[in-house]
């Protein structure tokens, strides 16, 4: 359709409430994803004040702190933030595989959105990579996801 925005500028943040989940672990990767969702927020007219920014110590703490957060029925839309590094161990597979299966019961049971801007790569230079601004810049994905959501939603 010629008169559709483009989805970066269709949809604003106005009256709108989100929550930012970040684990702690791979902090020097999750800090600019936090920095770029809220940014984003700010550039769809979100109240960036607004936007709780709650810290957790892994990935695999997301989906209970998520859930917890979506029950009170305050939040329009949760934006989980992480970093999972593959390892020479299976751990990365347990913890990326059950925070992302969490996170889709959480949303399934509550019924608020739970984006998953779960960064799971095979090395840290991967993951700086898309935690930038300039390049992946998935921490601004996730909010536009959000924002998209949270619109939809309310629509239905």
């Amino acid at each position: 359709m010629a008169d559709e925005k483009p989805i970066a500028k269709r949809f604003s943040g106005a009256n709108r409430r989100f929550v930012i989940v970040a684990a702690r672990f791979n902090q020097s990767v999750v800090d600019p994803m936090i920095s770029n969702a809220l940014a984003t927020l700010k550039n769809h007219e979100t109240d960036v004040a607004s936007v709780s920014v709650v810290r957790v110590p892994g990935c695999f703490e997301l989906p209970l702190v998520a859930k917890n957060l979506a029950q009170k029925g305050e939040v329009d839309a949760v934006i989980a933030l992480g970093a999972v590094v593959r390892g020479e161990t299976a751990h990365f597979d347990f913890v990326a595989g059950e925070c992302a299966a969490g996170l889709q019961r959480v949303a399934l049971e509550t019924g608020v959105p739970m984006i998953f801007g779960v960064l799971t790569t095979d090395t840290r230079e991967q993951a700086f990579e898309r935690a930038d601004s300039a390049k992946g810049n998935k921490g601004g994905e996730a909010a536009l996801a959000a924002l998209e959501m949270a619109d939809l939603l309310h629509r239905l």
